[in-house]
């Protein structure tokens, strides 16, 4: 058997097996950094899972099953996109009688007909019923509610 052994065991398959522990050494050194970095590009505790990714093939498992869906940066990204919405939603109000969706410069409801805004007699703008003056052409607002009573 030992004859059997020292037959097979040639210079050539010990350099083989060498070669074959230095590359599982290397790819085990570079998959700790890879976790390492990928957890810190993801926001999380990029230090404990390095330290879970230390054993062999289950943390790298585990890290890959576990890890957050998105990078830190995506997410960010999310978020203005969500902000940037909702200002833009902002811009848009609901009518107070139906709820129906109306733009800023509506005068009155399209759903209910419930008026909105008032009218500015000179240059027909919808104003703000709070306004005591027309911005956009100046005329009083407030004077000519009194004259009208």
């Amino acid at each position: 058997m030992t004859e059997l052994l020292t037959q097979l065991w040639t210079p050539e398959l010990q350099m083989a097996l060498s070669v074959v522990v230095v590359c599982l050494v290397i790819l085990y050194v570079l998959s700790i950094i890879w976790v390492a970095r990928d957890a810190y590009m993801r926001g999380t505790m990029w230090y404990l899972w390095a330290i879970v990714a230390l054993v062999p093939l289950l943390g790298v498992i585990a890290y890959c099953l576990l890890r957050p869906p998105l990078l830190q940066i995506d997410r960010d990204e999310q978020e203005l996109e969500v902000a940037l919405k909702q200002r833009e939603l902002m811009k848009y109000g609901e009518c107070a009688s139906c709820g129906y969706p109306v733009e800023a410069d509506y005068v009155m409801c399209p759903n209910c007909h419930q008026r909105l805004k008032n009218l500015c007699p000179t240059c027909h703008h919808a104003l703000d019923p709070s306004w005591s003056v027309c911005p956009y052409c100046t005329t009083p607002i407030g004077a000519q509610r009194q004259r009208q009573r």
